[in-house]
């Protein structure tokens, strides 16, 4: 399966609750290179590239979260993958 791109932008209790630490284990588990970041009140932001159906995985965790997060809401656009990540990391510029 070829390599694609997942911009999402994951809304609700996401914030003080370890979730960009949360989408770091899994992108590392599924081999996922891309960021995450806090975008504010209640969202979270990220952008993985891999073989689609690792991010299909990571997008369905996602959607959970860690235990103490409360998602409602999951923004999804896919992307040409660029291949510009060489891990998966924390940021905190503006993309």
């Amino acid at each position: 399966m070829s390599d694609a791109r997942l911009h999402a932008v994951i809304c609700g209790v996401v914030q003080g609750v370890n979730f960009r630490y949360f989408t770091i284990r899994l992108a590392q588990r599924l081999n996922l290179t891309g960021w995450v970041r806090n975008l504010g009140y209640e969202r979270v932001e990220t952008v993985a590239e891999g073989p689609r159906d690792a991010l299909n995985a990571f997008l369905e965790e996602l959607r959970i979260g860690p235990s103490s997060a409360r998602v409602t809401r999951v923004d999804v656009e896919w992307q040409k993958p660029t291949h510009e990540f060489t891990d998966f990391r924390v940021t905190y510029e503006e993309w």
